[in-house]
């Protein structure tokens, strides 16, 4: 075993129990909790993880009964026959060595229903429905169905539960002034707006005895107006700790905060100060979350003393074996997260099932499988991008012969130039993580070599992920000294001036206008620059932990247009979960963006436009063509004219924006189709 990371893989005695290190698998819902037959597949997902050496396995929310739900068909447990399908998942995951929690979750306001219920019936900015107030009788039913579900979580063989009290579900409706405007026994000061919660707990620690974990995962930093202030948040710790609870979770920002919480731009364990602050106010465990992505991250954070265990989610989603790998010194070989929400987070929100942009077997792990080939062949594969690479991963995996050909001299592809932009440097870790991968499994790897037709007839298949070309709009005056591509910028091939125009508002412009208006190193790499851009306060001075935005974050190295022909808001086809933060950057910095626009022409005065059925002359240094991407089919033209058999993936195949996600997934179908 490493001795590299002592901290993170030293035991935690929780006194009737023990976890083997300071994992903690964060909840995370999946959308298989919902599926037919899903959990089965949960199993198997749940299972891998704890083969994989995680400490301890929180579910993703199930609630406790039908009002509580998320949306209409969401899980629930609250009747004996519901048991058989959750012993599936507690039996695999100790078959394979581990221990798992089920999280009860009530959504209160933010369930996507018209019998929700809350606090007071103050309706949600991020949902349709306004919730209906509990009454005093409801609260005492609703505490009987959390103690309940928990009675049923014991019997089916989970090792304890985690109460969500936090991002702004019920309980944390409860909690704060933001949404319990009651005036009975449960409104009104601290002690009362707790009284449920903590009945709550006691309710649930009765029912399943003294032996069994119970999580509380406590909103410690509320992140909007109206949330609790410092001194609330520690009472609320020590309350529930004589309660009964096991261990508190750290839970960070409401769902509706304008204040991004876990993207990738946040910079890594940005928020485990908080959990460190309260680490002094109690005895039992905390756990630190949000960013943690490397054992590097999750040791310093241990080590430091700021809390007792780490939870991580999307990490393990990357890669299974995240702990295994860092226990037996292979951290080159550990698949980083690189926060991006495309296959997890913005999956969940769209109501579909979640998996990862850096591992397409994440919750498919019964349905795509690599085994060993049956006839192992010499395969070339051409184009060292993110689908390129993953091919020839996944293909050499099964027991081919691969060799990897890049005109380029480096390996990466359209990632290198992803990992410019600011706040998307994690991107260098799919970089280093295929890198490795390549070399491990003996792929010949040819750089700054074009492959040669005749090269390609000599091998059994031939996949071409020669991947995209900048969109070249017909535009008079494309040709202008003015105007460049997205790529030329990123690669640095040619001078940006001053004033700046963007044709194209998709993924790519607003990249590009993240990266030009930049003007200091990215906040992504300096934390408390970070805090003080979107308004946290580290010393917590007022209730909710908000302060006034730095406005030097605002500054812009320059003056920006972002250009799109749609009359539809910018940036519209952005990640669910992300998109509002990169036009609030852009927003912030002053770019104007103008929609509904018809480019006429380039000249040395400028980018002629029309808007509105008026003409327009932008006076720019700059045209930066950000108007889409082509597939770059050059090679297979020639192929095909040749009568030689290959197959297209990622953006060759298909060319969308940055489209890594379905890249690296139709490269392991391909894989495993060989």
């Amino acid at each position: 075993m490493s001795d590299q990371y002592p901290h993170m893989l030293a035991p935690l005695d929780l006194g009737f129990t023990q976890l083997k290190n300071r994992v903690l698998m964060g909840s995370m819902h999946t959308g298989l909790e919902e599926e037919k037959g899903g959990f089965d597949k949960l199993a198997a997902f749940y299972a891998e993880r704890a083969a994989g050496g995680v400490g301890l396995i929180v579910t993703g929310g199930i609630a406790p009964n039908f009002r509580g739900r998320l949306s209409p068909h969401a899980s629930q447990l609250s009747f004996p026959w519901q048991v058989g399908k959750h012993k599936r998942v507690t039996e695999a995951v100790h078959q394979a060595g581990g221990k798992i929690c089920l999280q009860i979750l009530h959504a209160g306001r933010y369930g996507y229903h018209p019998f929700c219920v809350s606090a007071s019936p103050v309706k949600s900015p991020i949902t349709p429905f306004k919730p209906r107030a509990l009454s005093g009788g409801g609260i005492q039913r609703t505490i009987k169905d959390y103690a309940r579900c928990a009675r049923l979580a014991q019997k089916a063989g989970y090792d304890g539960v985690e109460l969500m009290g936090s991002e702004g579900y019920l309980l944390n409706q409860f909690l704060c002034r933001r949404t319990n405007q009651r005036k009975d026994q449960y409104g009104g000061s601290l002690e009362n707006r707790a009284r449920f919660p903590l009945e709550m707990v006691r309710a649930v620690r009765e029912a399943v005895g003294e032996e069994f974990i119970l999580i509380f995962r406590l909103s410690m930093l509320d992140l909007v107006e109206g949330g609790n202030d410092w001194e609330e948040v520690v009472q609320l710790a020590k309350w529930l700790e004589a309660a009964g609870v096991t261990i508190i979770n750290t839970g960070i920002g409401w769902h509706e905060a304008r204040i991004p919480t876990i993207a990738t731009s946040v910079p890594r364990a940005a928020f485990a100060f908080i959990t460190e602050r309260l680490r002094s106010e109690v005895s039992v465990p905390l756990v630190a979350t949000n960013r943690i992505n490397t054992p590097e991250v999750a040791e310093s954070i241990l080590e430091s003393g700021q809390a007792d265990m780490v939870s991580m989610a999307r990490p393990l989603l990357a890669d299974a074996r995240f702990v295994a790998k860092a226990a037996e010194g292979d951290r080159a070989d550990i698949n980083v997260c690189i926060a991006c929400n495309q296959g997890c987070l913005d999956h969940t929100f769209s109501l579909k099932r979640a998996t990862c942009l850096v591992n397409p077997f994440a919750c498919y792990e019964t349905e795509l499988k690599l085994g060993t080939a049956p006839q192992p062949k010499r395969v070339a594969v051409v184009g060292a991008g993110p689908a390129g690479m993953a091919t020839a991963c996944y293909a050499a995996e099964r027991g081919h012969s691969v060799t990897l050909f890049e005109q380029e001299p480096q390996l990466g592809g359209q990632f290198n130039l992803a990992a410019r932009i600011p706040g998307k440097e994690e991107f260098r870790e799919t970089l280093a993580y295929f890198e490795q991968r390549l070399a491990r499994l003996n792929v010949e790897v040819k750089l700054g070599e074009r492959a040669e037709l005749d090269a390609l007839k000599a091998f059994d298949e031939v996949v071409l992920a020669t991947g995209v070309v900048p969109r070249v709009p017909p535009l008079d005056g494309v040709d202008h000294a003015k105007v460049v591509t997205y790529q030329q910028v990123l690669r640095g091939e040619c001078e940006v001036g001053r004033r700046v125009a963007l044709v194209g508002a998709g993924g790519i412009g607003f990249d590009m206008g993240e990266f030009l208006s930049e003007a200091h190193e990215s906040a992504t790499l300096h934390p408390g620059t970070w805090l003080a851009q979107w308004g946290i306060d580290p010393d917590y001075q007022a209730n909710g932990g908000l302060i006034e935005r730095d406005s030097t974050a605002f500054e812009s190295a320059r003056e920006i247009y972002l250009l799109q022909r749609k009359t539809s808001k910018p940036g519209k086809g952005l990640g669910k979960t992300t998109g509002w933060i990169h036009r609030t950057v852009l927003k912030d910095r002053g770019v104007k963006m103008l929609t509904g626009v018809a480019y006429q022409k380039v000249s040395d005065q400028g980018l002629h436009i029309e808007q509105d059925g008026q003409q327009k002359v932008l006076e720019v240094d700059t045209v930066v063509l950000c108007a889409g991407q082509e597939s770059n089919r050059t090679l297979g033209e020639a192929l095909g004219d040749a009568g030689v058999g290959f197959r297209y993936v990622g953006g060759a195949d298909v060319a969308a924006e940055l489209d890594a996600k379905r890249a690296i997934r139709q490269a392991a179908e391909i894989a495993a189709a060989l």
